[in-house]
């Protein structure tokens, strides 16, 4: 179970991966962060923005239109 859950669905990019950031400062290093969106773009966009804030993304799945996304907050 992640840390902090943040519901995504609906909104278009750039407001998941801004809301991620904002998300995973109140995060512990270490935690985790569960995203959920509905933005096909999002995929890439949160693989672009793990490795350039050195975040770790642990999965990334799609299901009936939603994906999901845990996150691991950086040391």
């Amino acid at each position: 179970m992640a840390d902090k859950v943040l519901d995504a669905k609906g909104l278009s990019c750039p407001l998941p991966i801004l809301k991620s950031k904002k998300a995973l400062q109140d995060i512990a290093p270490g935690g985790t962060l569960e995203v959920l969106a509905t933005d096909p773009g999002s995929v890439a966009d949160f693989a672009a923005f793990c490795r350039m804030t050195g975040h770790e993304l642990i999965e990334s799945e799609s299901a009936n239109g939603t994906f999901r996304f845990l996150i691991r907050a950086r040391p």
